[in-house]
Parts: structure tokens; C-alpha cells; sequence
């Protein structure tokens, strides 16, 4: 706190990111760039000396993630002795490290990391990406369908959520059978996970969550056919090919970054335009410029509030800021999306909006490998929707509309409309 005892926007920050505050995040993050792009905040290190800083503007934001040179995001690359896991969640628990493996791509440096896209790239093709789109409107349709007679229906439970988590389930090869306890299991991860914190249930799903995965694959092995994991496992290059750990590793990373994060971009996206009745009738009246309105919502609220801690590999200077080696340092993506320099009235959405650039994704060579996919369910899912159901609307009052944080990103757990 400061002198008058009220809570500082550096403290406020770790609020946002640990999903301990009510107050809205844009705000928290406006303040921030206003007192500069690179702030340092109080998050503790365990024994380790080196200052944790907060990223704010897009052109400090991108750096930080495009720049291999001064980053890193495995802090084993200056210091084997460094315990991620620990410092993200005040946990040491080994169990927690079951759903972000060290041998996911999202924790690999170079060369460890081109190695292993270089891999799972060949299965995740432009043309692949793009052939799952009849695949998308089928299940988008079929969601609708169920719920066209009832005039009303919950976004996130009825649609939100399934449309997601069925096209990754389809393409992973998940059984129908087993998807509701997917599901069940990465909601656990998503709400007892926060930056600085890791609930007590956390431990048993994430076990269960990584057990189901470890079997699944074993009978793919066994039983190899038309899907992601079976393709993964015969994937080889120049002879090499992914480890058992690796392979766990992307699937665990594909199921649950596949769905949690579009989820998000759909209801969230839907709320937005319910609050902006202008910019959701300027996309009834021209469903063309949907897909840019996509990247609008994204860039106006996205998934994600923070990419992953990157780690200063030498002492530099960023925003004015002097970096020491070892210094952790958060991307805000959300405030780099919303910073004045880059975007002109940026805390106001305009799904008109040329936007060239924005880092909702990330950006370098840790930007979401499932982008592409995430940006054909959006287009696939607000067409589909306001196609059908032109006169949606709020089904509760707007105050009662309430949101909780998930991996420290802002999403909503209800979202009851009518049409």
C-alpha cells in the first residue's frame, strides 16, 4: 500500500493476475501505462534477490516476447538450479507440474523448442486447419439446434463451451463418452490456477488429467487412427520424433489451451457486443466483416490476460527500466491491446476496426500454435449465431452478469440470453 494505506496499481496487478480482485483490470492496467511501460511489482522470489516487472506497452510487450536474444522462458537457462513451479504458485508440490510439463512448447528455449514445433507443425497445416471448418459448422449448428425451440439458452454453457471443446475432443480423438469429464477436469485446473497461488484441489485433477492422457495415448499406440494423437506419435523427421514426455506434454497443452481459450472469445466476445447494441447491429447488417471483428473482440478482451513469465538472460534496460539477469518480467497482453500509442480510442470497441496488429495470441516463436483454428471457431461461431438468432439478448440484468478468473484471465461462468 502506499502512504494514504490504498492499494498501489503495482499491487492491484498481482490481484488481477492471482483472480483476487474485483475491480476491473482495464482500469488496473490504464493506470499502470500511464505511470510508464516497464513497472516493477511486489511478487515475492523465494530466496532468489531478482525483481519481478509488469509489461505494459505493445512495443516493450512485444519485444520481450519476440526477443530471444535477452529472453528466455525457461529459467533453467540461467540458473539450473531455478524452480518455476514454485515461484508461479507457492507450491513445490511435484504433482502440480503434471499439466505444464517442462517439455511443453509454451516452456522451451531454442533449440529445444524449433525441434519440437518443427514436429507437431507438420500436423497442424494451413490446409488442415482450414479443412476442419465444415467439421466446425456442423457442431456449431448442432449446439444451436438443441437449443433454437427453447428462445433461450446460456452462451457459455450451451454453446461457448461445447463448440471448443467438441472440435479439439474430435481432433485430438477423445471420445464422446469421456468429454464432460475433460471438461470437468480443465475447469479444476483453470479456477484453482492463478499466478502466485494453486489451490488444494488442484494436485488431484491435474493427476487425473495427466493419467486419462498417459492411457489414451498408450491405446492409440496400440490402436492407431484417424486423429491428432495417433498422428503425433508417428510424426518423425530426420529421425526424430516426439518422447513419451513431450507427446503427454503437447496433448495435455492442446486439450486444454484448445478449448478454455476460444470458450473465452465466444462469451466473452458475446457479451461485448450485447453491451455495444451499435456494433452488434453493424454485424447483423454485414456478416462479411466478421472475421475482422474477431480480431477486434480479441484485441479488446482477450483470452489472456499475461503471456508466460519470460526471464532477462543478461542486465539491459527496458523502458526506461534497468533489468538485472534473471529478473522476471509479465507481458501484460491485454494492456499492450489496449495501449493509446498503437490504437486510436483503444478502450472503445469498433468491430470496423483495421487493426494491424495485436498480441491476444502472443507473438515470436511461442505465438498459439492453434491460432488459426481459435480465429475459424470465432468466425464459425458469431456467423452461426447471430444468423439464427438475430434478436439475442441479455436474459438478467446486466449487473448480475458475473465474472471469474482463470488462469489469471477474466471469463465469464454464465451468460443466460434469449432470442
Amino acid at each position: 500500500m502506499n502512504q494514504s494505506g490504498q492499494i498501489t496499481p503495482e499491487q492491484e496487478v498481482l490481484n488481477v493476475l492471482g483472480g483476487r480482485t474485483e475491480k476491473d483490470p482495464f482500469l488496473v492496467f490504464a493506470d499502470l501505462r500511464e505511470k510508464g511501460s516497464v513497472r516493477p511489482i511486489p511478487m515475492p522470489m523465494g530466496d532468489s534477490d531478482n525483481q519481478t516487472w509488469i509489461v505494459t506497452h505493445m512495443e516493450d510487450v512485444k519485444k520481450v516476447l519476440k526477443d530471444q536474444t535477452n529472453f528466455c522462458v525457461d529459467p533453467t537457462t540461467i540458473n539450473k538450479n531455478s524452480d518455476t513451479k514454485q515461484f508461479l504458485t507457492n507450491s513445490s508440490e511435484e504433482d502440480s507440474s503434471n499439466l505444464f510439463l517442462a517439455s511443453s512448447l509454451n516452456a522451451l528455449d531454442e533449440p529445444d523448442h524449433r525441434r519440437l514445433r518443427r514436429l507437431v507443425s507438420k500436423a497442424f497445416t494451413p490446409r488442415y486447419m482450414e479443412s476442419l471448418r465444415p467439421r466446425v459448422q456442423e457442431i456449431a449448428d448442432d449446439l444451436l439446434d438443441q437449443v433454437q425451440d427453447k428462445g433461450e439458452m446460456d452462451i457459455v454453457l450451451d454453446y461457448a463451451y461445447k463448440l471448443p471443446i467438441n472440435v479439439i475432443s474430435d481432433m485430438i480423438g477423445v471420445p464422446k463418452s469421456d468429454r464432460e469429464q475433460i471438461y470437468e477436469w480443465s475447469e479444476a485446473i483453470a479456477n484453482g490456477l492463478g499466478v502466485g497461488r494453486i489451490d488444494n484441489e488442484v494436485s488431484e485433477s491435474l493427476e487425473a488429467f495427466s493419467n486419462y492422457f498417459t492411457q489414451l495415448i498408450e491405446k492409440k499406440r496400440q490402436q492407431p487412427s484417424d486423429d491428432l494423437i495417433s498422428e503425433l506419435i508417428t510424426i518423425e523427421e530426420e529421425g526424430d520424433k516426439l518422447t513419451e514426455k513431450e507427446l503427454l506434454s503437447m496433448v495435455q497443452l492442446l486439450i486444454f489451451a484448445g478449448h478454455e481459450t476460444t470458450s473465452n472469445l465466444i462469451s466473452t466476445g458475446t457479451l461485448i457486443l450485447l453491451d455495444h447494441p451499435d456494433q452488434l447491429e453493424i454485424l447483423k447488417n454485414d456478416q462479411s466483416i466478421i472475421p475482422s471483428a474477431v480480431e477486434e473482440l480479441l484485441r479488446f478482451h482477450g483470452p489472456s490476460t499475461t503471456a508466460g513469465p519470460r526471464y532477462a538472460k543478461e542486465d539491459l534496460e527496458l523502458g526506461g527500466q534497468q533489468i538485472n539477469k534473471g529478473d522476471v518480467l509479465f507481458p501484460l497482453l491485454k494492456s499492450a491491446n489496449r495501449d493509446e500509442n498503437v490504437f486510436i480510442n483503444s478502450e472503445d470497441v469498433d468491430v470496423t476496426r483495421d487493426i494491424k496488429r495485436h498480441v491476444a495470441f502472443g507473438q515470436g516463436i511461442h505465438m498459439c500454435l492453434g491460432a488459426p483454428l481459435a480465429r475459424i471457431e470465432g468466425d464459425i461461431a458469431f456467423t452461426t449465431l447471430l444468423k439464427r438468432m438475430p434478436n439475442l439478448k441479455l436474459n438478467i440484468p446486466r449487473k448480475e452478469v458475473k465474472w471469474q478468473f482463470k488462469l489469471a484471465a477474466q471469463g465469464l461462468s454464465s451468460l443466460p440470453v434469449s432470442f
